[in-house]
């Protein structure tokens, strides 16, 4: 079973408009809703991709409802503990005249203790042997990020794939018990370790340093620059094509989504990460998630520059 969790799930509103000025009613040109959080895209994709799973994670008031319903009409399982309070909402807003993106994230709702001693409970029954777990994005409000470690050795204890996308500097911690996969971004790389990255050769310094401390599989994706897979035998770098982008809150998580699919189906690495980049910038190049359909057309702009040397970096 594929399961992926999202803490502080999310419905996210996305505005479109021509201007934004203070103190005056702006008219917004196009708008849309979508049921989010980073663990909620990651099972979307993984849908779209024909890959059966189910979400797990708090859920609360009318806002989490929403999710919850969402998310069976796409025939995607879930398994929410319902919580006090209100699942957050977020504003994304995109500004035509300044070519600006404006992003607005809420805390979310107030975890009770005794709600997160629920889900680790209840996670630990569901998970089993070879079991896949995808733990995605930022804690509510009540949630400290050591429960990043306390499902890590949950995972290591029962053998299931953990695959970790989240900012928190405990994700370190959590290399003790051999995650399959991290996915940083350049930053959170960076702040990991408290230094500052600027090139490919840093990426890779640091990417083998988190392999060196546990972690089985790194994913890093670049953004702009597309995205670099590292593991014991392989580094594979590939670029991103070329488009307007219009919004990036979701294009991390397809990339996770589309290369975790990827290996679901055994599709070799190299193919697997040439999608996942292709996908994610069509998510970027669109205001929801992708429907795959330019998908095609964007890997033939991707190059894939592979590396069996694992102890050679590259320049």
């Amino acid at each position: 079973m594929i399961y992926t969790c999202t803490l502080n799930l999310a419905i996210d509103l996305f505005i479109e408009t021509d201007t934004m000025q203070p103190q005056v009613v702006n008219r917004t040109k196009d708008d849309d809703i979508q049921a989010n959080g980073k663990g909620v895209n990651v099972s979307l994709i993984l849908k779209q991709l024909g890959i059966d799973n189910t979400a797990l994670g708090f859920q609360a008031g009318f806002t989490g409802q929403y999710i919850n319903d969402f998310l069976t009409k796409k025939a995607i399982s879930t398994h929410f503990i319902e919580v006090p309070g209100m699942t957050r909402i977020n504003v994304f807003t995109q500004v035509n005249e300044t070519k600006e993106e404006f992003k607005l994230v809420n805390k979310g709702p107030e975890i009770p203790a005794e709600k997160t001693t629920e889900f680790l409970t209840e996670l630990e029954k569901l998970l089993q042997e070879d079991d896949y777990l995808c733990v995605s994005g930022s804690l509510p409000q009540g949630v400290a990020p050591e429960i990043l470690v306390a499902i890590s050795k949950i995972c290591h204890e029962k053998k299931v794939k953990l695959i970790i996308d989240s900012s928190y500097k405990e994700v370190l911690d959590c290399l003790f018990y051999k995650p399959f996969l991290l996915k940083p971004n350049e930053e959170e790389l960076a702040a990991w370790y408290g230094v500052t990255l600027k090139t490919k050769k840093d990426y890779l310094a640091y990417g083998k340093r988190l392999l060196a401390e546990g972690a089985q599989n790194v994913l890093l994706s670049l953004g702009g620059e597309g995205a670099i897979f590292i593991s014991e035998d392989i580094v594979l770098v590939g670029n991103s094509p070329k488009g307007q982008v219009v919004n990036t809150a979701c294009a991390g998580d397809t990339l996770l989504g589309t290369f975790i699919a990827g290996i679901l189906k055994e599709q070799p690495l190299a193919e697997s990460l040439k999608l996942a980049i292709a996908a994610g910038s069509s998510t970027a190049f669109r205001k929801g998630l992708t429907d795959f359909s330019d998908v095609s057309d964007l890997k033939e702009q991707i190059n894939i520059e592979e590396q069996r040397n694992k102890d050679e970096i590259l320049a």
